[in-house]
């Protein structure tokens, strides 16, 4: 591959795929024994792979995650820490995607991810709130305020 790992072997994969008049071009490199028997499914497994990573990676960066921002702010590994929570914030809203009602429901409402969670950071500006699920519910169903109280410091 360089100069400098030049006892390091490898395979190389490239597949072209015509649609039409339009052509596409993938290449890989692998570890793995190329050969007829096990060509095709090492195609479309990097092909797989390259969507997974394209559709999270484009989630992260378009769906208010905000992942494009540089979080390089502190000392060692503050940037680091970020984006792992980052991470684990996406991975928690992956799986209320598919196993939580009320996600469903307040995402439904709002139509995109990116203005749920503007309604959800409004709601933790603005109420006193329990759990998750009173925000989930607000968002889907609404809420109701029964009188507000103003509070006046007089100091």
């Amino acid at each position: 591959m360089n100069e400098s790992n030049a006892d390091v072997c490898v395979n190389f994969l490239e597949y072209w795929q015509v649609k039409g008049k339009k052509t596409s071009h993938f290449s890989w490199i692998t570890d793995f024994t190329i050969g007829r028997d096990n060509a095709y499914d090492l195609m479309r497994g990097g092909r797989a792979r390259w969507k997974i990573e394209n559709e999270t990676f484009n989630t992260l960066k378009n769906q208010g995650y905000q992942f494009e921002h540089n979080f390089g702010h502190g000392e060692k590994h503050l940037s680091v820490v970020f984006a792992m929570l980052m991470m684990l914030a996406f991975a928690i809203d992956q799986a209320q995607q598919l196993s939580c009602k009320l996600f469903q429901a307040a995402w439904e409402k709002v139509g995109s991810k990116r203005l749920l969670w503007e309604r959800m950071r409004s709601l933790f500006n603005e109420l006193s709130v329990d759990s998750m699920t009173d925000i989930w519910r607000a968002i889907a169903f609404g809420f109701h305020i029964e009188g507000r109280i103003v509070i006046h410091d007089t100091a």
